[in-house]
């Protein structure tokens, strides 16, 4: 990045007060802006900005429409003013608590076209509300999203997983959703760990207002962020804008539903442009609920398929500092047997016994094998010797027949 040529020390008073006026006078991550910001520091950006002086002519006229009678400096204290009477902070990037992972999205670029494809390089700055230092919460965490309209399969899951990474020291990063967000809050504050929620309106008067309670104590055990001042209105498109920060500030991100159109869908391709583990939980195959994540399995050969925890704390964690065991069937005592003996035991009838002339005929195998692997499974215990030949163990005391033993 370049270093701004303004005068202005970032970090300073007049830096941050600036910035809050550019969060007000247009929408975060804008490309322009962003470049402007890097080149000629916030206060000078707001300058050139209030006069017009900006390269993009739709941009500049967005801004003198929403600009009016608008003074930077007095709006940006009053925002300072009243976000301190909430207990809220800002962090700007010169603070030694700025998440540097949001610092990706300065080359982040993406193939979809649109409007929001303008809004994509990194927070001017953050509003944050709770005690915690920011990027201490964010250093070691997993973004765990999905559908609003979740399952009770999805809400199992993603309980289990967030349970899981806060069990493990692992902050548990949504965006304070119904569905699968609130599940992932919920399960990190039920382990006793740390959830940070990211926020597309301002940070006092979260949104939707029916998870009201658990943004209070997401508050006082956590963190809510946003990137804008607070009073901010949830308006729809910046949700959107939102999803990338929660793609950028995490090591990875696990998404356990989504629909065929969903927001979700839009984080996890910013997760895979950046390059970062976009670890995938599959539904069943007539969930309408699922189909977003399979497409994106499909599509997405830098995906990753997770079932659970341990993939995921395989997925995230420093190499070799978590093992998935492979799943398998049931162990028996079978398993252990060499191809030769297995096949002798697999000669020996259901009911009845046989001879060793016989089980060599039907096992395929020289008489002496046969005579040698008997022994071996009678001490084993998997066979018995009889008067008549070697039959399966009788049934034991609890009723279980003598095939089952082998088993």
């Amino acid at each position: 990045m370049s270093t701004p040529n303004s005068r202005v020390p970032p970090g300073s008073d007049d830096d941050r007060a600036a910035r809050v006026a550019l969060t007000w006078l247009v929408e975060p991550g804008n490309r322009t802006v962003w470049s402007m910001v890097q080149s000629h520091g916030a206060p000078e950006t707001v300058e050139r900005l209030m006069r017009g002086a900006i390269p993009d002519g739709a941009l500049q006229a967005a801004v003198l429409a929403r600009a009016g009678d608008f003074d930077p400096r007095r709006m940006a204290e009053e925002t300072l003013r009243r976000a301190a009477q909430l207990g809220a902070r800002i962090v700007v990037p010169a603070d030694d608590e700025w998440p540097r992972r949001v610092d990706s999205l300065a080359v982040l670029e993406l193939d979809s076209p649109g409007h929001i494809n303008l809004n994509v390089r990194p927070p001017l700055c953050l509003w944050v509300r709770g005690s915690w230092p920011l990027g201490d919460a964010l250093e070691r965490s997993v973004s765990v999203v999905g559908a609003r309209a979740a399952t009770g399969y999805g809400k199992q899951v993603t309980g289990d997983i967030a349970y899981g990474l806060a069990e493990h020291g692992w902050t548990v990063v949504s965006g304070g959703a119904f569905g699968i967000d609130a599940a992932a809050h919920r399960a990190a504050l039920a382990a006793g760990g740390l959830t940070v929620a990211v926020l597309a309106c301002g940070v006092d008067r979260p949104y939707p207002a029916g998870n009201a309670a658990m943004f209070e104590r997401i508050a006082e055990t956590g963190l809510l962020i946003s990137e804008w001042p607070p009073s901010s209105e949830p308006l729809k498109h910046r949700f959107l804008i939102r999803n990338r920060v929660i793609a950028a500030a995490t090591t990875g991100t696990v998404v356990v539903e989504a629909a065929a159109r969903s927001g979700a869908l839009q984080t996890m391709n910013r997760v895979l442009a950046l390059g970062r583990p976009a670890m995938i939980v599959p539904g069943p195959v007539t969930s309408a609920m699922s189909v977003g994540c399979h497409e994106l399995l499909r599509a997405n050969p830098g995906a990753t398929l997770v079932t659970g925890l341990p993939h995921v704390l395989e997925t995230v964690g420093r190499m070799g500092e978590y093992y998935a065991e492979p799943a398998r069937g049931p162990e028996h005592r079978r398993d252990a047997l060499d191809e030769e003996s297995a096949l002798v035991l697999e000669a020996v009838p259901a009911k009845g016994a046989a001879r060793p002339e016989e089980l060599a005929t039907r096992a395929g195998l020289a008489l002496r094998t046969v005579l040698r692997r008997l022994s071996l499974l009678e001490l084993a215990g998997l066979v018995e010797r009889r008067d008549d030949g070697f039959a399966l163990p009788r049934p034991s005391p609890d009723g279980s027949a003598g095939r089952e033993a082998t088993r």
